[in-house]
């Protein structure tokens, strides 16, 4: 992990201390399909079945980079996957903070749900929902941070409403990266961040 960690740094995506720790915490080989496990320290996506993957290490972490969460942060996660990702959050949120962690596919949900329990701790921040995202979670809004890991062909005003005055949402929208910062109730800045691929945003 070490060795991925400097590449990472190399390339100038590690310089958040608070994902840096995160990385060193928690190993991307607890979160891959056992025949995978050699591979998990390799700097690409891997097969997590149902036609999904998990990101590419330097793709999570380009990603955490902008979203730049926090101590204390309430965050929800679209798209949790293996519960890597997930994991690291809830690290980087501390016992003040939790994540709101969806997934469509319930095998998924279940794998990732599993995975994240191998670090006791970080498990108690997590909240897991085998649910369409498309309307977000608004009986647990407002939100600081907003991160979605499939690629979107719109943004769902139900997120954008759901976002916290002075909240960060990063999301990949085709094959582009987005980060959205709402100034106030309607008004958001955005940032945009070219050449990148992900898997499709699934509704169903």
């Amino acid at each position: 992990m070490q060795t991925l960690i400097k590449e990472l740094q190399a390339m100038g995506v590690l310089k958040n201390p608070l994902v840096l720790s995160a990385l060193k915490t928690v190993d991307r080989a607890d979160f891959v399909p056992k025949e995978k496990r050699l591979e998990a320290h390799q700097n690409y996506p891997l097969p997590i079945g149902c036609g999904q993957t998990i990101s590419q290490p330097y793709t999570v972490a380009f990603m955490l980079g902008l979203l730049e969460p926090a101590t204390g942060h309430k965050i929800l996660e679209v798209g949790s996957g293996s519960g890597w990702q997930t994991a690291m959050l809830a690290h980087i949120v501390g016992v003040r903070g939790h994540i709101y962690a969806m997934e469509l596919i319930p095998e998924l949900s279940e794998f990732g749900k599993a995975n994240v329990a191998k670090y006791p701790d970080l498990a108690k921040r997590v909240t897991f929902f085998a649910q369409n995202a498309e309307n977000g979670l608004p009986e647990h809004k407002p939100f600081d941070r907003i991160i979605a890991a499939a690629s979107l062909k719109e943004i769902p005003e139900a997120w954008k409403e759901q976002l916290s005055v002075g909240g960060k949402m990063v999301f990949p929208l085709r094959e582009s990266i987005y980060v959205l910062t709402k100034k106030s109730a309607s008004e958001f800045h955005k940032e945009v961040f070219p050449g990148f691929v992900f898997v499709p945003f699934v509704k169903e």
